[in-house]
Parts: C-alpha cells; sequence; structure tokens
C-alpha cells in the first residue's frame, strides 16, 4: 500500500500536511490517494472518517474513505479548483465524526472486556460499530443463562472501566507475541515476525487498527440495549451517551 497509515501510531492527530500522489475518477466521483493520512478507511467494524483536504489550488471534500492495493482511497468532491500530482495539502478530519466513532468502537471494547471478565467463553466475531445500533457479535449459546442479570453485568463492568478514567494505550507487537498476550486474536494471514497493533484498555488487550479514545472518561456512559441469539451467534448490542 502506498500510503502511510498515519492514525495506527497517533489516533490523536486530526491535521496533516501529505502530498498527493495520483487523482482519478470513480463512480462519477473523485479519488485522491495520499503518500500519509489520518483519515481512517472503513474497516474492522468502523465506519469511515470525513473531512477535507486543501491547497493552494483547490478544496477536496472528503465524503468516504476506503482501502485498495494502490493506497486510501480518499473519495469526494471538488469544492472548488482541482489538484496536481505531487501538490502538497492539508488534511483536516471532522472531529466531531472521528470522536463519535472512536466512542462507540472503544465502548464496544469494553464489552468484550466484561464478557471475558464474566467467564462466558463466549468466542467473539465481528463488530458493527456504527453509531445506528452497535453491537459485538459472539459464538455462544444463552440457552440456560440468566440474560437479563448479564446484560446488568456487562453494563455494570463496562461503566466501572469508564469511571477508573484510564489512558488508552497502543503497541506493536508479533502476531505470536499477540496470541500470548491477547484473550482472543483472530486468524488472519501474516508473515512470522510482522508487527501487529494491539490497544489496551484498562489492562484488556485486544487487537484493533481503529481510532480509540484517548481516555475511557471520553465514553461517558455505556448502556446495553440487548442480548439476543440468533442461530449460533449472540449479539450483545449496546449504545454510548450522546
Amino acid at each position: 500500500m502506498a500510503t502511510k497509515l498515519l492514525y495506527l501510531e497517533d489516533f490523536h492527530l486530526l491535521n496533516l500536511e501529505a502530498k498527493v500522489l495520483n487523482v482519478a475518477e470513480y463512480n462519477e466521483k473523485i479519488v485522491v490517494i495520499l503518500d500519509q493520512t489520518i483519515f481512517y478507511p472503513q474497516g474492522g467494524g468502523q465506519p469511515y472518517d470525513q473531512g477535507t483536504i486543501e491547497s493552494v489550488s483547490g478544496k477536496f471534500l472528503v465524503e468516504e474513505v476506503r482501502f485498495s492495493d494502490a493506497g486510501v482511497k480518499h473519495i469526494g468532491q471538488f469544492e472548488h479548483g482541482a489538484f496536481q500530482v505531487y501538490d502538497m495539502v492539508k488534511c483536516v478530519v471532522d472531529e466531531d465524526r472521528r470522536n463519535l466513532n472512536a466512542r462507540i468502537h472503544s465502548a464496544g471494547h469494553l464489552v468484550d472486556k466484561a464478557i471475558f471478565e464474566l467467564k462466558l467463553n463466549w468466542i467473539p466475531g465481528k463488530g458493527y460499530h456504527f453509531p445506528d445500533g452497535p453491537y459485538d457479535e459472539y459464538a455462544g449459546k444463552l440457552e440456560g443463562l440468566d440474560k437479563e442479570k448479564i446484560k446488568v453485568d456487562i453494563e455494570r463492568l463496562c461503566n466501572e472501566s469508564v469511571q477508573k478514567r484510564g489512558k488508552t494505550q497502543v503497541i506493536f507487537m508479533t502476531r505470536e507475541k499477540m496470541k500470548e498476550i491477547c484473550h482472543y486474536t483472530p486468524d488472519f494471514s501474516a508473515e512470522k515476525g510482522e508487527l501487529a497493533r494491539v490497544v489496551v484498555h484498562d489492562g484488556y488487550y485486544m487487537p484493533c487498527g481503529g481510532t480509540p479514545v484517548s481516555d475511557l472518561v471520553e465514553i461517558r456512559h455505556v448502556n446495553i440495549r440487548k442480548i439476543k441469539q440468533e442461530g449460533d451467534k449472540i449479539r450483545v448490542g449496546y449504545d454510548v451517551q450522546r
């Protein structure tokens, strides 16, 4: 990938100067590829960032951000002007959107942490960390369990972590080390020795490529909306205080 992902190392960074590598048309929109970016491309259950990219010759409205083999695609329209290859541009991420997505994503990690602490033996699967009804999904069964008590316990443990005001840590480690230190590691292909990113919330290590909160107190409050069985999967629906 041609684009360096700066948000992986510094998820506080919302302004950046970058160099234009390519500008092209895409489905009646424009794609801008940069040498580095702070815009989060949609993935891992977290929505993409939005914002602006601007130079002396034009202003680009970033409506969507996606991964591609050629580099991160910043998709949108020019408000005015245009860019040329090798232009230097200023990137600005929509702070309100980023902060909400970060709060929802980190709250999902606290749900995982609470389920681990409750020794439920549910196996984590996909997460949906979008504002319109976020949830974490697990392989497991609710049969024989007190669903309402579990719901209350998960919410209590999540908010105990929030109230501790814990700073987020980001650590890069090998996939082999990740399997030793994380409570759950998804299956993925990787070269031996390749470094991967782990986010630490209140002592809980979680493989993560998203943009977390800086401090758990930013989440404010986690509400567990519902827990339901869907086939062989369990969905834990949650929300954060808006």
